[in-house]
């Protein structure tokens, strides 16, 4: 007896369970039953399953019957004229959708070509079986699946003009690259889904060799003149925003160049690039530390209840000021009010960001690296007819990562740019590679794809042909300028005294477990003194008793809470965390006894 499931409900048993899924699915071909029930008998665990509830991921698929598809060249005809429409199949029996329960039991080829007598479906298009990100990427049916998922990511990461209007638009960390342009090798979903309206790329020449070793593992070479030209320009936009909170008992923020009587005031060189308003300019340079729009508030939340007793309503200075870390120019400002009447100011820096190393790129084919460096155009290499490529890539990336529609993409490049016309990439049902080798040996060039490349040094003739051409590279939102971090001394916690942790709070770098065995595995252990006493502290321990004792530095005189004033003290170094620690556990009644000199 086999169970029968309805929407995951126990509903029965059955002994004929594969003859009621047959007449399902007939039923339902037939227009019987509605379209969006699903049947599939397991026979590994004897049930039949049955799902009709609403959500589930259904795929369109043609039906397919003794090796033959269901749906005919009349039929598209038919469709292409109009006479027909795709409910009109669907009613007919000839296309239907399968969920992932039933697509478990259906044997669905590919193409036409690849029928058999087993086959029950058809894919509509090859495409089907990968997602709308995947048909953006050229070729993809030839590299590995795991280096394509890598490829969607960065497509993602790409930037590009976001939107038209970003001028008028205050978005958090936005970074706008503004010479992109389409693909020379696109797909179809180009066209179809309109995302050449969005291009997130620029075509590059881009030659595939080892150079001076900067482009070792996953780093790029990318030549500076390019850069100059202003290939990659972009640039990086962070909005600063401040309303006048009003408060309880009539008191209110004030945007304003605060005074100096202010509670905190800065200094007046701070406050050097506000307007009279209280506002900075736009077109102005600023730099980390420069205040953008003064402000000052009330002493209430901030200030002690003295001064409130007192009478005493000093304003205390709450400015906003640009990033430490960050520099640019105003692109502009904003002044408006809130829904509820306060004055809203909000202020856009615009951050050049030309290619620097250290700055990330990406292919379609999930090839990404850095820049390793960036030379001129008189010290990059250059071909037989005089050009010199934008970008050097390294070959060694190439068969670890069986990336072959990177090399397809720059051979369907090469063919486009000295053709003059797009080059059909989709997987599957795009160009062939053997046309398009065909073609580019029409042009003068080897068919696949390699030149000679000279020296720039000596000017001499690279021993091995350079395998060259042209393809889409995205420069990722990934700017080395964002990430940079570093510290010598700086603020720390109140409470234990080390660090604060962040890169906006102007934070040190943790120094972990790992990185402390690499100190030792190098010889460098006597660093870690200097590194780990960031919260170094000198406490007055009595060696008599072990209780941490009261020392007066200036007179250099002491005493012991337990022995008193003729006990021996010594001073200590340990961290204030442990400081912290012995003072919690005399709060607790317990007592911590520290052994220091000969009683160790």
């Amino acid at each position: 007896m086999s169970l029968v499931f309805v929407d995951g409900d126990l509903v029965g048993k059955t002994d004929a369970a594969r003859d009621i899924a047959k007449k399902i699915i007939d039923g339902r071909r037939n227009g019987d039953i509605n379209q969006n029930v699903n049947v599939r008998y397991r026979e590994d665990i004897d049930s039949l399953i049955i799902n009709t509830e609403g959500g589930r991921l259904t795929r369109a698929l043609i039906v397919v019957k003794n090796g033959k598809p269901l749906v005919t060249d009349e039929d598209i005809d038919l469709l292409k004229q109009g006479r027909i429409n795709w409910d009109d199949l669907i009613k007919r029996g000839k296309i239907e959708y399968l969920d992932a329960d039933e697509e478990e039991d259906a044997y669905i080829a590919l193409d036409e070509k690849s029928l058999t007598e087993e086959h029950t479906h058809l894919e509509i298009s090859p495409l089907s079986v990968i997602g709308l990100q995947a048909m953006m990427l050229p070729f993809v049916n030839h590299n590995n699946a795991h280096r394509s998922v890598i490829a969607i990511k960065s497509v993602q990461q790409g930037v590009g003009i976001y939107s038209t209007n970003y001028r008028m638009r205050m978005d958090n960390d936005i970074i706008v690259s503004y010479d992109q342009e389409q693909p020379i090798v696109k797909t179809r979903i180009y066209d179809k889904e309109n995302i050449k309206a969005h291009p997130i790329g620029k075509n590059i020449v881009v030659a595939v060799m080892s150079y001076l070793g900067y482009n070792m593992d996953d780093a790029i070479i990318i030549n500076r003149s390019s850069v100059e030209r202003g290939l990659f320009r972009s640039s990086f936009f962070r909005p600063y925003k401040v309303a006048e909170l009003h408060y309880v008992g009539g008191q209110k923020d004030e945007i304003c160049i605060p005074d100096k009587d202010v509670i905190g005031y800065k200094s007046e060189d701070a406050y050097r690039l506000l307007d009279e308003d209280g506002i900075v300019s736009p077109g102005t340079y600023v730099e980390g530390g420069d205040v953008l729009i003064g402000k000052v508030s009330p002493p209430r939340f901030v200030s002690s209840i003295d001064k409130f007793r007192l009478g005493i309503q000093k304003r205390v200075e709450s400015s906003t000021e640009c990033r430490q870390t960050e520099h640019g120019t105003v692109e502009s400002v904003f002044v408006s009010s809130t829904s509820e009447g306060n004055k809203y100011v909000s202020v856009k820096i615009r951050e050049d960001l030309p290619v620097e190393i250290g700055d990330k790129f990406g292919t379609r084919s999930g090839q990404k690296g850095v820049v390793g460096m960036l030379f001129k155009q008189e010290d990059m290499p250059f071909t037989q007819s005089g050009i010199v490529p934008d970008l050097i890539f390294s070959p060694y990336s190439i068969p670890s990562r069986m990336t072959m529609g990177f090399l397809l993409e720059l051979i369907g490049g090469k063919v486009g740019s000295l053709g003059g016309r797009f080059v059909d990439g989709t997987p599957f049902i795009g160009e062939n590679e053997k046309d398009l080798r065909a073609e580019l040996e029409s042009y003068g060039f080897r068919e696949n794809g390699v030149e000679k490349m000279y020296n720039p040094i000596t000017g001499d003739e690279i021993e091995s042909k350079i395998f060259v051409g042209n393809m889409l590279y995205t420069r990722l939102k990934h700017v080395v300028t964002n990430k940079i971090q570093w510290r010598a001394k700086g603020p720390v916690q109140l409470l234990t005294r080390q660090p604060t942790e962040g890169k906006s709070k102007r934070g040190g770098l943790r120094l972990g477990e790992m990185e402390k065995d690499c100190f030792i595995a190098y010889g460098a252990a006597l660093a870690l003194k200097e590194r780990f006493d960031s919260d170094k502290v000198t406490i007055p321990v009595c060696s008599k008793c072990g209780t941490v004792a009261v020392y007066n530095v200036k007179k250099k005189t002491g005493y012991c809470p337990v022995d008193g004033e003729d006990a021996p003290i010594k001073l200590i170094e340990v961290s204030n965390s442990f400081k912290i620690l012995l003072d919690e556990l005399k709060s607790m009644g317990i007592y911590p006894k520290l052994l220091i000199g000969s009683r160790i």
